[in-house]
């Protein structure tokens, strides 16, 4: 029969199969390890949890999740130096210059609908409601009522 390796009580045959500890708390607090969990992207709807052992970390090493958002996860592998995917020699790129800055997005409505939009958000107009009386698309009604908000704080 199995024994706890910090107290030793006999441990249940099934908990011997999984653990060398039994459930006492103080052996609990004393043995068990946390997990270290990953969020994988995988879709737009949800990710994908698991657990962070050596082959996930090898998964993602390897460019094997990605991440429509953000790329991928982990960096690919690399080719040797000197040398191409195909297995030529790679001629050496000049280096690229940083892109300049882009510039600030012009507002796409005028400080009167600005004005009225926030009056309309007061009386408690819904953005539907707003952007029929303005005649932009709710999605529009809803960005100047945000940006006034955000205006008025700072």
């Amino acid at each position: 029969m199995a024994q706890c390796i910090t107290c030793g009580t006999e441990l249940h045959p099934e908990r011997a199969q999984k653990y060398n500890y039994c459930t006492a708390p103080a052996c609990q607090e004393k043995n068990a390890k946390g997990l270290t969990m990953v969020a994988v992207g995988m879709n737009k709807a949800a990710d994908e949890l698991m657990i962070l052992d050596d082959r996930t970390r090898e998964e993602l090493a390897s460019g094997k999740y990605h991440d429509q958002r953000r790329g991928s996860f982990g960096t690919p592998a690399r080719a040797p130096q000197g040398t191409s995917p195909g297995g030529g020699t790679a001629r050496r790129s000049p280096a690229k210059r940083p892109s300049p800055a882009p510039a600030p997005a012009r507002r796409q409505w005028t400080e009167r609908q600005e004005r009225l939009a926030r009056l309309y958000n007061d009386q408690g107009l819904r953005p539907a409601e707003i952007a029929s009386k303005l005649g932009v698309s709710t999605y529009l009604a809803t960005q100047i009522i945000l940006a006034a908000r955000k205006r008025t704080k700072s």
